[in-house]
């Protein structure tokens, strides 16, 4: 189960990457320019925050596998189709419907991993899920974009949809329909280790719920305007989503411009370039997959805060490994530090996501999800602008420059530095609001 929900991840995140991997062969074949090329991406993400809502709506009333089953026919059927393009008036429509089908992935995994896995396991298991986005970005860059130079860029758009209608064939196998709430105790049933100290302490009384935030009705009942209301009245989510969005602002920056920064800094060839990004994701790897595992020793070790501690802890162990390693003007001790900050970044992601399905009742999963991607959508599509904005101002010169960038960089890590501030007072929340989130899903 878990290899297959990575899976979906890395077939969207492979797309990306093959789409910016091909993009010289897209403009010569389709005679794109600049803009074109990068409004195939942005529609595609655009469509998919559209599409959040009513996905989510769909995620916490239907059968979730079947939803995403259906979902990754229509992005397969788009991303063949896109491979018979002629032209951009062509390529779009097909990247639109692409975006819509994506928007499921979020909604669906995160109701999924809340039922099949105990509240006690799944920052550790988030972390093997999502190291599926990151193989899944890689595949895209190296495999398909080697593919696409080989036989062609259409080649590796329908390799891409055909990889896609082969995950249908395993979701239906292999993939089954948990029951809602299905560990709603934290463990499972058999199973030796302790459940979340949080739900521990609801059932000991040591930590009350929020009377005011039970639920009253049936969740499948409420309108989407009252579950956005809901949602966000939950103190912790908040910070959460917060946290979040402010993070974003440095890795948005990171995603689009750090390859543009370190040719400039350094001088350095595309080949070499190349190697030195799968280094750098590699410590991004190894980092999704050690923060949740942290996260999870630590709560059984009675730190029932310690799914916003170690994202916490890891944004600024991140800030103070990136401040160095932009100052310094030797390839040689940048790499290491990197690599060492993009671990710690990457190593956040995890508990957040498992810490997010502690503070929300099981019945509004989806919905809550949707509500939080078209929230990081909007972040999204600030935050590059911004960042590019902030790098053109403080370039010396007309031309985009490395000390342009490198300035950029560190403004933007103020907000990951006050995301962690904003993380630790979520602490304080975080017990009675799981505690609120157990007694109403128990509804």
């Amino acid at each position: 189960m878990i290899a297959i929900l990575a899976c979906v991840l890395a077939l969207d995140s492979a797309d990306k990457g093959t789409v910016g991997a091909l993009g010289p062969e897209l403009k010569q074949s389709l005679h794109l320019s600049n803009t074109e090329l990068g409004s195939l991406i942005a529609v595609s993400s655009a469509m998919g925050g559209l599409a959040a809502i009513p996905v989510g709506i769909l995620t916490d009333r239907v059968r979730r596998t079947g939803l995403l089953a259906v979902s990754i026919a229509v992005w397969s059927l788009a991303t063949v189709a896109g491979g018979f393009a002629g032209s951009f008036a062509w390529l779009l429509p097909a990247r639109l419907v692409l975006g819509a089908a994506t928007a499921t992935a979020g909604p669906t995994l995160a109701s999924l991993v809340g039922d099949y896995f105990p509240s006690a396991e799944r920052a550790r298991i988030y972390g093997f899920i999502l190291s599926g986005e990151l193989l899944g970005a890689g595949a895209g860059l190296l495999v398909g974009g080697n593919l696409g130079r080989v036989l062609g860029w259409r080649s590796a758009f329908w390799a891409l949809g055909l990889t896609g209608i082969a995950l249908i064939v395993v979701i239906r196998r292999k993939l089954p329909e948990p029951a809602r709430g299905g560990h709603p105790s934290g463990v499972r049933e058999g199973d030796a280790r302790p459940p979340d100290p949080a739900r521990s302490a609801l059932r000991d009384g040591s930590v009350a719920p929020d009377p005011a935030r039970l639920l009253r009705r049936d969740p499948a009942r409420m309108s989407i305007w009252e579950v956005t209301r809901y949602i966000l009245a939950i103190p912790t989510n908040v910070v959460l989503i917060t946290a979040s969005a402010m993070g974003y602002f440095f890795y948005a920056g990171l995603r689009t411009f750090g390859v543009v920064f370190v040719e400039r800094q350094y001088h350095l060839a595309q080949g070499t370039l190349s190697g030195l990004a799968v280094l750098v994701g590699a410590g991004a790897l190894a980092g999704t997959l050690a923060g949740g595992r942290i996260a999870d020793r630590l709560i059984r070790r009675g730190r029932i805060d310690a799914r916003l501690t170690v994202p916490a802890a890891a944004f600024l162990v991140s800030a103070g490994l990136f401040v160095p390693a932009l100052l310094t003007a030797s390839v040689a001790i940048a790499l290491p530090l990197f690599t060492l900050a993009a671990a710690a970044l990457a190593a956040s992601n995890p508990p957040v996501d498992a810490a997010r399905l502690d503070v929300v009742p099981f019945r509004l999963w989806g919905r809550a999800e949707s509500v939080r991607t078209v929230l990081r959508m909007a972040a999204e599509s600030i935050a590059p602008v911004t960042f590019g904005f902030l790098a053109d101002l403080l370039s010396t010169g007309k031309a985009l420059s490395a000390t342009g960038l490198r300035w950029a960089f560190l403004i933007t890590l103020v907000p990951l530095v006050v995301s962690a501030g904003i993380l630790l007072l979520g602490r304080r929340t975080y017990p009675r609001d799981v505690a609120t989130a157990q007694a109403a899903g128990g509804l």
